[in-house]
């Protein structure tokens, strides 16, 4: 195979030009997605002093992470001097249990609508589908009364059932196309043997769907934990998540402006997701890929 023709070309010059010159456009665009997450970690390591005689970007010359403690232990969120603390462990007793029970259902749903089909479950499904593009801002008030009538306004409970129900759409979507693509002489196979519809379910296919849960649990975790439309609609008080709490500390106008404070509540409050992208962000991609948004 000559060289010309064949796979494996020559590195010319020009060759290696191009290639440095792609690397050089890639780390600016790094350097460009990262820059705000650089300056908010340099910020929070700044005393207050240093930051109003040094530059936005500069490094900080003297580590100190009092900015830290205090947006965590004792920063003013409204007149309640808390700090974060017990407004993250608000998302966290409302993220864990919506994930799960969403993923539960969402697959739950995706393998009725696929393998025990039944006359009706395409406009089922459609309705669903078509529920998750209404605006948020229009199922404000039907929630409101709904949680008023259940007796779970104002709560985190009832912030739980906002987001389960709202994220069965778009997790019934995922399990839905990875199940579609499984063979139905897998399901016939096990009901031959004697299985029942969750004996199916448990044993069979959610073994196969793994991508797809980590798939959908990164989705909804990151949904639910960043959300701030419902947390202020439907929560008060002790009972706020951290991102409403993080805005009540940001937006406050009384006192001394303390930007250290500020950028290190960010990064707390955004750190959830981060670690997540950061640990499972490998098999978020490799979820993508077996199916879990396809169709």
């Amino acid at each position: 195979m000559s060289q010309e023709s064949g796979i494996v070309r020559r590195k010319g010059l020009r060759q290696v030009m191009l290639r440095g010159l792609l690397f050089a456009v890639l780390i600016l665009f790094c350097l460009y997605y990262l820059m705000p997450l650089i300056v908010m970690v340099s910020t929070s390591l700044k005393s207050l002093d240093e930051i109003r005689t040094s530059s936005l970007i500069s490094l900080p010359q003297a580590v100190t992470f009092d900015a830290w403690a205090k947006a965590w232990s004792s920063a003013c969120v409204g007149v309640r001097c808390t700090g974060l603390e017990p407004y993250f462990m608000n998302s966290v007793l409302m993220v864990v249990p919506s994930v799960i029970i969403s993923t539960i259902l969402g697959a739950l749903n995706g393998y009725a609508l696929t393998k025990w089909r039944f006359r009706g479950a395409d406009i089922i499904f459609a309705l669903m589908l078509f529920g998750s593009f209404i605006p948020f801002q229009v199922v404000l008030l039907p929630m409101a009364r709904m949680l008023g009538y259940f007796g779970l306004a104002g709560s985190v409970y009832g912030l739980i059932l906002v987001h389960t129900i709202y994220g069965l759409a778009f997790t019934t979507l995922f399990f839905r196309n990875f199940f579609v693509g499984v063979s139905d002489g897998i399901v016939n196979a096990a009901k031959i043997d004697g299985a029942g519809f969750f004996k199916i379910f448990f044993s069979v296919l959610l073994p196969m769907s793994l991508p797809t849960i980590v798939v959908t649990v990164i989705w909804q975790f990151t949904q639910i934990w960043n959300d701030f439309l419902f947390g202020i609609a439907f929560t008060v008080g002790d009972s706020n998540p951290v991102t409403v709490a993080l805005n009540n500390i940001v937006a406050t106008s009384t006192g001394v402006k303390e930007y250290n404070v500020d950028m290190a509540a960010a990064i707390i409050a955004a750190l959830p997701t981060l670690l997540v992208y950061i640990i499972a962000g490998k098999y978020f991609v490799r979820g993508l890929s077996a199916g879990a948004v396809k169709g």
